[in-house]
């Protein structure tokens, strides 16, 4: 594992709201990352998109199902998922980027768009969440190419500081976050081709999308979104279970390690 961030990379992070990272993970790394994901996703019921008792959130509408297959939490049904996704050393990568002391995984989730599959349309990711902040981190890593031509991510940079936590779904109104955020549409998009084991960061309120899948393969890629230590609960469910939603009051600490273990700490 390529783990080690440069001080111009943490300044562009920082500064545009994300970072590509060359060779995260060698060929086998990425194979092995690659399998596991794809084993797991074959266990889990067809009908719902969260692994081993997470919130039953169906599979989408129809141009939902055809952006892209996502099944998520598949580290809590395999352990090769679990020892990449909370591998210390991504842990201490995120800790670097956003100075921040800890970190807990919030979810992984398996993104494959699938051939002549729609594409993303623009989003915030932390509007989605149980919880906000402005210090989240998504990583986003290439298991297969990620190309222009089959749907490769962008981002806007700089579209941190502009976002607040008004969000779009992920309809067929690809620009429909920009009626929200008028102001980003100043700003040129930036797309973030990637080989596999490649990876990029991003904040949780960076603009980002991928374009449409116009070839005859899939696109396969793996993310983590990761809480920051003392995050507390802002009323949303999400992936939540339905008992320890239940459980839950507005501005309790999200803390619980079985869900959301902490890893990842400042050297």
């Amino acid at each position: 594992m390529n783990t080690k961030l440069t001080g111009q990379q943490i300044e562009s992070y920082r500064m545009n709201g994300f970072v590509v990272h060359r060779e995260l993970f060698t060929a086998d790394q990425t194979e092995e990352l690659k399998s596991a994901a794809l084993a797991a996703i074959a266990t889990m019921d067809s009908r719902y998109r969260v692994a081993k008792g997470g919130a039953l959130i169906e599979q989408g509408d129809a141009y939902y199902q055809k952006v892209f297959t996502q099944c998520m939490n598949l580290w809590r049904i395999s352990d090769t998922v679990k020892r990449y996704m909370l591998n210390p050393s991504i842990g201490q990568m995120l800790c670097e980027l956003e100075e921040v002391d800890g970190f807990r995984v919030w979810h992984d989730q398996m993104l494959i768009e699938e051939p002549y599959g729609n594409p993303t349309a623009w989003h915030l990711d932390n509007p989605y969440f149980s919880f906000n902040s402005r210090q989240v981190v998504s990583i986003w890593i290439a298991l297969e190419p990620a190309t222009l031509e089959n749907g490769c991510m962008w981002f806007v940079p700089g579209s941190p500081p502009l976002a607040r936590f008004q969000n779009v779904g992920i309809s067929e109104n690809l620009a429909e976050l920009f009626s929200v955020y008028p102001e980003m549409t100043k700003i040129d998009p930036v797309a973030v081709p990637m080989q596999p084991g490649d990876c990029s960061f991003h904040n949780g309120l960076t603009a980002h999308g991928a374009g449409a899948n116009m070839t005859r393969q899939r696109r396969i890629a793996i993310t983590c979104a990761y809480m920051p230590a003392g995050s507390t609960f802002n009323g949303k469910q999400n992936i939540l279970p339905p008992d320890y939603f239940a459980s839950l009051a507005v501005g309790d600490e999200l803390a619980n390690d079985d869900w959301n273990p902490l890893m990842g700490s400042r050297k």
